[in-house]
């Protein structure tokens, strides 16, 4: 399960508090790899770890080469072959082979530019970071790469050198109303990585006792939507039934970038919603961002299967495969 990476402010956590530390991130996979290219291993001076680019095989190796490198002041680019022996350990068919990029903070990674990238993703601001393994050039980039930012695709270049870590905001989805279909949703959601947040202003539905441990606002729609912020990494999920309740979050993610709009409902039900948008003014290329009846056509019939037909969408539009 990939889960909000933390290591770049652990990484400068770790540096400022004068213990030193390097950032290790796969930056290429061969074969079945434990870790997606854009894993990231933090090493503290002292020999602390947090993360992972390798489930466990590889980590020990990464760690020694880290502490030399944090040393030395300089990066090293290691490569490793995971054996079918230890990829089992871990839960793949077989073995292969992965590139690790060691960088040091402050000797090679500057502290400013950690910092910027720490505070841009406080901000829940996509960019990427850019290194080139041959001549050390580092940068970020915030309007460059925007289709390695939709498809969240770290990798080279065509020119092999340049090595691309995106970094975008957590996943997030935001449900509007907390009935029963919220109830199997909200944890399969979590399990596929988002951080949910549910919205009702009904305390009878919206409560602990419902959603154990999850964010809930009690708040109108409208303003709830306006505290969490609409981007394009957000979701919005919306099963009131009732237009009081969907219509002002809908008009909100209407006007922001959202890259998921889903709305409960019979086709009869969305034939009305669509009149509602044209008549607050809304185009018909902004009311087609809507996804009504809500979820792959999958025959889904109990909260469930309902659930399941939601987020296998979601999944589809984050991907491109909707």
């Amino acid at each position: 399960m990939e889960r909000f990476d933390s290591s770049p402010e652990t990484a400068l956590k770790w540096h400022r508090a004068g213990k030193g530390a390097a950032l290790a991130t796969v930056v290429e996979t061969w074969g079945s790899a434990p870790r997606r290219v854009g894993a990231q291993l933090v090493i503290s001076g002292d020999g602390r770890i947090e993360g992972s680019v390798s489930g466990g095989c590889v980590e020990g190796a990464v760690i020694v080469e880290a502490l030399e490198a944090i040393e030395e002041g300089e990066a090293r680019l290691l490569e490793f072959g995971v054996s079918d022996d230890d990829a089992f350990a871990v839960g793949l068919a077989c073995g292969g082979t992965i590139r690790v990029l060691v960088e040091p903070i402050g000797t090679v990674l500057p502290e400013p530019m950690l910092a910027e990238l720490v505070a841009a993703r406080a901000q829940r601001e996509p960019l990427a970071y850019e290194v080139n393994v041959e001549t050390g050039h580092r940068a970020l980039r915030r309007t460059a790469y925007a289709e390695r930012l939709r498809m969240d695709r770290s990798g080279f270049e065509e020119d092999g050198q340049t090595f691309v870590a995106i970094h975008n905001p957590p996943l997030r989805l935001i449900v509007v109303g907390a009935v029963h279909i919220a109830q199997a949703l909200v944890p399969m959601a979590r399990i596929a990585g988002y951080d949910p947040a549910i919205v009702d202003p009904r305390d009878a539905f919206a409560s602990d006792a419902r959603f154990p441990g999850e964010t809930i606002l009690t708040d109108w729609p409208d303003e709830a939507v306006s505290k969490l912020g609409l981007d394009a990494r957000t979701a919005l999920v919306l099963l009131t039934h009732d237009p009081k309740l969907d219509d002002p979050a809908l008009q909100a993610a209407l006007s922001a970038n959202v890259f998921y709009i889903g709305a409960l409902g019979s086709k009869r039900t969305h034939a009305k919603r669509v009149d509602r948008m044209k008549q607050a003014g809304f185009t018909d290329d902004q009311i087609s961002r809507i996804h009504g009846p809500v979820g792959l056509d999958i025959g889904a019939a109990s909260p469930s299967e309902i659930a399941v037909a939601i987020l296998a969408q979601m999944t589809a539009v984050l991907r491109g495969k909707a």
